[in-house]
């Protein structure tokens, strides 16, 4: 009877362990089918080899910042419109491209696009199906700003990053949200990491689905974080619009600066990019 009961109790353990788990995975499940997303604005990158992303749907932040300072996180490249930094490669995709040459007074070159006055957007699923760069101070990535940065100001501005990696560290991905008490290092975030993957290697697609009290981040079919109001250490600014923007830094206080093992040129493929509203 005595060794009966050693079996049966962690047996017992292991059901009540897997109940647990599996009723989790179902609530989640539930929730993300409840809400009827509604594509609201697309764009699959086709076109021909060669040409710039659309401009009716894109704009450029140029430059190494406002004040030369690597805007703000001491980068070190020069953003350009430059077909040779950002164009369409003929089959569907977007190439974004960072390059290692003398530009402007910078050592680098890349690209930064961005839907400010194109796409606005307050709530929905913002997702993108891409293949990061890699390599030391590499530093992609794809993520939302506030529209009124320019009048209020970062971080109340808000900020929320879908998907960022140090190239140094290319099977880790990390998403976070920047709000006035918590920015910066400060940020609230939590990593992805793939065992035996790399995101350099296949596509994979990155997303937040955000409501008015919640921003939850996913990669492919995972959902990895859910952010709520009281998780903040600030004041929730996610109740306004925002826009998004795609990038390939080099160097800066996130990942550090490159190195002999750093390869150039790098890319980040972008295969569409997908905005989704919840329908009535």
């Amino acid at each position: 009877m005595k060794n009966l009961i050693i079996k049966i109790v962690p047996a017992a353990i292991f059901s009540l362990l897997l109940i647990t788990l599996f009723g989790c995975q179902k609530d989640n499940v539930q929730k993300i089918d409840q809400r009827n997303w509604q594509l609201v604005w697309s764009d699959d990158f086709n076109g021909s080899a060669g040409t710039s992303p659309d401009p009716s749907k894109w704009g450029f932040d140029i430059g190494n910042g406002p004040n030369h300072d690597g805007w703000g996180n001491a980068e070190l490249e020069y953003y350009t419109n430059r077909p040779a930094n950002a164009s369409l490669d003929g089959n569907g995709n977007l190439v974004i491209t960072a390059r290692e040459e003398s530009y402007s007074g910078s050592g680098f070159t890349s690209a930064r696009i961005k839907t400010l006055g194109l796409l606005d957007q307050t709530y929905g699923r913002f997702e993108a199906r891409l293949k990061t760069p890699w390599g030391p101070g590499i530093w992609p990535a794809f993520w939302l700003l506030g529209s009124n940065v320019d009048s209020l100001g970062w971080p109340q501005s808000g900020e929320i990053d879908i998907m960022e990696l140090r190239g140094q560290k290319p099977n880790i991905i990390n998403g976070t949200v920047h709000g006035p008490g918590y920015s910066g290092a400060a940020g609230i975030t939590k990593s992805f990491a793939f065992e035996n993957d790399r995101f350099d290697v296949n596509y994979h697609v990155f997303a937040v689905e955000w409501g008015a009290d919640f921003i939850d981040f996913f990669v492919d079919s995972t959902l990895y974080q859910e952010i709520t109001p009281g998780k903040v250490t600030g004041n929730w600014v996610f109740n306004h619009p925002f826009y998004i923007i795609l990038n390939v830094a080099v160097g800066g206080n996130y990942v550090g600066f490159p190195s002999s093992l750093t390869p150039f040129p790098q890319t980040m493929i972008i295969d569409y990019v997908k905005v989704y509203k919840e329908a009535d």
